[in-house]
């Protein structure tokens, strides 16, 4: 049985970074506590045990660190979402806006099962940008995200609008900065 953990205690907040005035929840401190990743596999696994997944599809580079234990743990695929010029072969890709700039993310469209359902998962939900493009890129390649999955969300950024209608589930959110 999982001990009850209050996950909050595991994370790392740094002021001003990556700028100046922004709160910066950093997961990091999560993996370097046995206890508390285990938690947030565990707890994974309890909350999509029984569901019909057929894959989880995980954000480049700290999704990788939770998705792999767990698509482990589910007898599941992980397919990797990776930045531009990172896959080889042939791949699929979509830009989309960040706050500043624009970024374009890839996949593997033979990786991703044809008519299948694909969680997505990322470590924190901010904007949803990210994980709206990588969606768009999971049913460009003919499957659908019945939800999406991140360990810390921050809903105060507004990702809800951006992800809708998609539901999204976490095991910590912040309202606020």
């Amino acid at each position: 049985m999982k001990e009850a953990l209050n996950l909050d205690d595991y994370i790392r907040r740094v002021p001003d970074f990556p700028k100046k005035g922004v709160l910066f929840y950093d997961i990091t401190s999560i993996l370097t506590e046995p206890k508390a990743f285990n938690y947030c596999i565990e707890t994974m696994a309890e909350m999509y045990r029984g569901k019909s997944i057929d894959a989880i599809a995980a954000i480049e580079a700290r999704g990788f660190v939770f998705a792999a234990p767990f698509a482990f743990r589910m007898g599941i695929p992980l397919i990797l979402i990776r930045k531009k010029g990172k896959l080889p072969g042939k791949i699929l890709s979509k830009k989309y806006s960040l706050e500043y700039a624009e970024a374009e993310i890839e996949i593997h469209c033979e990786d991703v099962p044809r008519g299948g359902r694909v969680l997505l998962m990322d470590d924190l939900i901010a904007t949803g940008g990210t994980l709206n493009a990588a969606r768009g890129l999971i049913a460009d390649c003919g499957a659908t995200v019945p939800e999406i999955f991140g360990v810390v969300s921050l809903p105060f950024l507004g990702y809800e609008k951006a992800l809708a209608p998609t539901p999204v589930r976490t095991l910590i959110s912040y309202d606020s900065e």
